[in-house]
């Protein structure tokens, strides 16, 4: 049983830099995205940069909306990411002023990432709901 943690345990710490370098390049991609207008009247930021602090309310957001498939994963992804990044800011950002300054960056990643699943799901609803509608008439 020990041993068997143990590999389950190094298993984890070997596939965690896979994880985090995933994470990074879907933050990376969503940055290249801009938000709709629509999205940005929603969340209050007329044009301006998400704050780190807006993951959660997004999220909310997010949560609110029908499921879009192809972002559960991602979103689950992003979640877990964002904590950590906030679990080792918590630690070490007192430390080294670089780490926080690292961590707000990520965090404001993670924002804008969860806009733009918001913003898709949003579309995703809209053009469901005009095709139903057009099916009726």
């Amino acid at each position: 049983m020990v041993i068997a943690a143990c590999i389950a345990g190094a298993s984890m710490l070997a596939l965690l830099p896979l994880y985090v370098s995933s994470c990074r390049a879907t933050l990376t991609a969503a940055e290249r995205t801009l938000l709709s207008e629509r999205v940005t009247a929603l969340l209050g930021t007329d044009g301006a940069e998400l704050g780190a602090g807006d993951f959660d309310r997004v999220l909310q957001l997010v949560r609110l909306c029908p499921e879009h498939g192809d972002d559960r994963q991602g979103i689950r992804a992003i979640s877990v990411y964002h904590w950590a990044v906030g679990v080792g800011t918590a630690l070490f950002g007192r430390f080294s002023p670089q780490v926080s300054a690292w961590s707000e960056v990520q965090r404001r990643q993670c924002a804008h990432f969860a806009a733009v699943v918001l913003d898709r799901s949003i579309s995703s609803s809209r053009r469901m709901f005009t095709q139903q509608a057009g099916d009726l008439l």
